[in-house]
């Protein structure tokens, strides 16, 4: 079993990293990063307000690549998505689409995902998915 990484969790995993907190991950769990939380985090980087922040945000992302790698969207990827969007909107819970496509990778690997404060509530309401909290 593992824990996908969500991009509101990179932010609490940077202040982590800084702090020197502990992951809320057991040592036997991998953590894998979607493509879509890759693509996500990268639009951060673009949109820094300096070249600065631009620079240490991207150095943060490509050591996270670096440890836990990409996890690329694949067809069965795409059916789980199509799956939970599916059931999301009959029960009137439509959350972001790109949140969507992170628990679809989760549920695709039997991951869970891992998620900052902000979003948890998102996430909670796919069913069968395991959501753990960074601490902000």
């Amino acid at each position: 079993m593992g824990l996908i990484l969500d991009t509101s969790a990179i932010v609490a995993l940077e202040r982590a990293w800084v702090i020197g907190s502990k992951l809320p991950v057991r040592e036997s769990e991998r953590l894998i990063m979607p493509a879509i939380v890759w693509a996500e985090a990268l639009v951060g980087v673009r949109r820094a307000d300096s070249e600065i922040r631009a620079a240490n945000r991207l150095a943060v992302l490509q050591r996270i690549r670096r440890i836990i790698g990409i996890e690329p969207f694949t067809v069965e990827t795409a059916e789980h998505y199509a799956y939970i969007s599916a059931e999301l909107s009959a029960d009137g819970l439509m959350i972001p689409q790109n949140d969507i496509s992170v628990a679809a990778t989760a549920r695709s690997l039997g991951f869970g995902v891992l998620v900052g404060p902000k979003d948890e509530a998102h996430f909670r309401r796919v069913k069968g998915l395991e959501v753990r909290v960074m601490e902000d």
